[in-house]
This record gives structure tokens, C-alpha cells and sequence, in this order.
């Protein structure tokens, strides 16, 4: 049995966090980032149940003396950059996974160091102290446990995994806990009496596959027993480039959904313009009131990075999932991603044959024609700044949607 040397280091309410380090006066309020639907909580407004995700009236509700504030995406940046960047102090094996926790190998570096333990103390002192902001660490010998050890760990606190007392750390714990179940596989799993990890670890693997699908059934037993052979990975390359609204509840018409895809398709095609990229694969998700989710996903013959394009695969894939579900009118939740991402290269220029797929293809005039307005607003945002201009349907609804700043801080950068 090896030696607990993975860690993995998780900044507390982080953008509630930065805000509160920001405006001192907002320490130890009840605050939330964003405003018709919350982005972040603070710890003293999710003690009365706000939590991200929810709407801004249901949020005021529950905690009548919230405080909104706007966001400063730009020191979310700039604060994550640095928390991570005193990990790399101690080991180049760092693996972010978003703006505000990473994984680090230290087994290389205990020579120099010390302990993990140690090591790890003193990267939440030294992030506290140069940074002013709370971070929880959790130690153990596999990367989800060390994960799972710093959600124990939290608010502001270390954990260190005894191998030697894994499973009993482990099993005794809500299955909520583990990486990979969310509020529908864990509503799953409660339905057959799986409470706790150590419940799901005794589940037949035959039931669990039944439940939850083959793959993620045997993946969670897997886990469940702490069997996670996964490595750091230092060097990580977007494959994908996506945006997603929290809607609150709205119901399922053209007037919601097409202005919302519209203003997700250009925020996701114009991070790939500004890299030269493009994307063969398109994949939209539909959450319903009842918090389950589908997706659905459309593969082209030539890639892409034009707006109205990915808005308009977009659409008829929502609407193809829509017409699977007859019986859901309420939708709470729309993402949008391109994936199969490469290199713009040369343009195969089309004739105008009358093909059913026309519009979708780059080549062709209305291709092209897409394809110039959106370098043409490119040139004017980067002189002028994002909001100088935009397509008039997803402006007007911005309000009314995530801000697309803050789900691309959980993105890893683009290539």
C-alpha cells in the first residue's frame, strides 16, 4: 500500500470568498453573486439553503437579508491563477480541473519539503496570508479520495487519509459525496435504500448497472471501494468549448429557447474564433423542473465557428429532445458545447447546389456570409468591449441569463 501523497487543494465559496475580501463590509453577511439567479453563496447565506443554481426570489425568500453583488470576474481570474500557482511552488505534477481547485502530486518533493501533511499546511498558510482567502485541502493516496477528503474537509480545514483507514473513512459517508453523483443519481440511489458510500460499495454490481447504466454503475463501485488507479494530468487539452444558463423555471417555447441558444452559441464560437479554432461536433442539454437532463448531439461534414450556425443545430436539437418528452413544458436549465475541436485550416469553398444542409456548411455563401458578420463584430468587441454589439434577440435576454464570464471560469482554457 502506497503512501497518501495526492492532494487536492479547494478555495471555500470562492467567488462569494473574493467578493468578501473585496468589500470587507460583506464579512460574515449572507451574500450571493449574481441576481435573477444566484451564481455563488457565501457559507452564511447557504446555512439558509441558498445554493447556486437557484432563483434569485426563491434565494430572498429563504434568507431575506441577502445581499446580491454583480461579480469581478477579472479577480476570480486573478485569484484562482494565484492560489493554484503556490501548488506549482511545491510540484510541477498540478492538475487543475477549474478556476478554484486542482489536484498535486507531492511524492516527488517530500525530500524538500517535508511531509504531505506538512506540505499542505503550509499551502493553505501561505494562501491565506498572501491572498486572504480559505482554502481546504484533503491528503490521501487516490485522487477521489483526496477530493472527497477536502469536501470534509470544508469550511477552511485539512484532512489527511490514513491508508491504512480508507474504507472506514470512506463508507461511512453520504454517497453525495462522491465524484460523479449528482442530485439525479443520488435521488436514484436513495430510492434503493443507498444512503451512505458503504451502502453503495455492498449493492450488487448487476443492480447498480440496472440503475444507473453499465459504465457509470461499475465506475461508482469502483470507486466506492477506492479503486482509482487515475494519475495528475499535468498537460490537459480542452477538447470542448461550451456555455450554459440557469433559467429558474421557464417554459419550454421558441421564445425562451431561441434567444438564449443564440446568445450561448456566441459566446461559445467567438472563444473559439479568437484561437483560430473550430468544431465538428455540436451538443446542447435540457434540464427539466424535475432536475433530469438530456442531451442531444449533431456531428457536420466540415467544422465550424459561426454563431447562428451552432444556434441553429442548437435549436433543432432541443427541440428534438422536447419532442421526446411531450409531457415536460418547463425547462430550468440550457447549455450549449462544440467539441471535435482543430485548427482552422484552408476553407473548401461549396457551390450552390440546393443541398438540404446548405445553411450548416462553411463553404457556401450563407456560411460565408455567417462566418464574416461574426469576425465583423470581433473586430468591433475587441476595440469597443463585448457589449458594443451582439445579435439583438440574445442581447435583449441577457439579463435573464448566466453570465456566460462566470461558466467559462470553470473551463479549462482553449488549446
Amino acid at each position: 500500500m502506497g503512501e497518501a501523497t495526492m492532494l487536492h487543494a479547494d478555495l471555500d465559496a470562492f467567488y462569494a470568498s473574493v467578493e468578501q475580501l473585496l468589500d470587507p463590509a460583506l464579512r460574515g453577511k449572507p451574500i450571493a453573486v449574481g441576481g435573477g439567479v444566484v451564481l455563488a453563496a457565501s457559507y452564511e447565506a447557504k446555512a439558509f439553503g441558498v445554493r447556486g443554481g437557484m432563483a434569485g426570489r426563491k434565494a430572498r425568500e429563504l434568507c431575506p437579508q441577502l445581499i446580491f453583488v454583480q461579480g469581478h470576474f477579472g479577480e476570480y481570474h486573478r485569484l484562482g491563477d494565484a492560489a493554484i500557482g503556490v501548488l506549482g511552488d511545491f510540484t510541477p505534477l498540478v492538475e487543475r480541473i477549474s478556476i478554484d481547485e486542482a489536484f498535486a502530486d507531492v511524492a516527488g518533493c517530500t525530500h524538500l519539503f517535508g511531509t504531505p501533511l506538512e506540505i499542505a499546511t503550509i499551502i493553505r498558510r501561505r494562501v491565506r496570508e498572501e491572498l486572504g482567502l480559505p482554502i481546504s485541502v484533503g491528503i490521501a493516496r487516490t485522487k477521489h479520495l483526496a477530493k472527497i477528503a477536502s469536501q470534509v474537509a470544508k469550511p477552511d480545514g485539512l484532512v489527511a487519509v490514513d491508508p491504512l483507514g480508507e474504507l472506514e473513512f470512506l463508507h461511512d459517508l453520504p454517497v453525495g459525496l462522491m465524484w460523479g453523483v449528482g442530485p439525479v443519481t443520488e435521488a436514484k440511489l436513495k430510492g434503493e435504500g443507498i444512503l451512505t458510500i458503504g451502502q453503495l460499495a455492498q449493492a450488487p454490481g448487476r443492480s447498480l448497472r440496472g440503475l444507473l447504466g453499465e459504465a457509470a454503475g461499475d465506475k461508482l463501485a469502483a470507486l466506492a471501494w477506492n479503486r482509482d488507479p487515475r494519475e495528475v494530468e499535468v498537460q490537459h487539452r480542452s477538447r470542448s468549448a461550451g456555455a450554459q444558463s440557469a433559467l429558474g423555471r421557464k417554459p419550454a417555447t421558441d421564445a425562451v429557447i431561441k434567444p438564449t441558444l443564440r446568445h450561448l452559441a456566441d459566446r461559445v464560437t467567438s472563444r473559439l474564433r479568437a484561437k483560430s479554432l473550430v468544431g465538428r461536433t455540436i451538443t446542447v442539454r435540457v434540464r427539466f423542473a424535475d432536475m433530469r437532463a438530456v442531451t442531444r448531439s449533431m456531428t457536420l461534414d466540415a467544422p465550424i465557428a459561426t454563431a447562428v450556425t451552432v444556434s441553429d443545430i442548437a435549436e433543432d436539437l432541443v427541440r428534438s429532445a422536447l419532442a421526446d418528452h411531450p409531457r415536460e413544458k418547463t425547462i430550468t436549465l440550457l447549455a450549449v458545447s462544440v467539441s471535435h475541436i482543430g485548427e482552422q485550416g484552408d476553407m473548401q469553398l461549396e457551390l450552390p447546389l440546393g443541398l438540404a444542409d446548405e445553411r450548416l456548411r462553411p463553404g457556401t455563401r450563407p456560411g460565408l456570409a455567417r462566418l464574416s458578420a461574426d469576425r465583423a463584430m470581433d473586430a468591433v468587441r475587441t476595440r469597443f468591449g463585448r457589449d458594443a454589439v451582439g445579435y439583438a434577440a440574445a442581447q435583449l435576454r441577457r439579463k435573464n441569463s448566466v453570465p456566460d464570464d462566470f461558466r467559462s471560469l470553470a473551463e479549462k482554457d482553449l488549446g
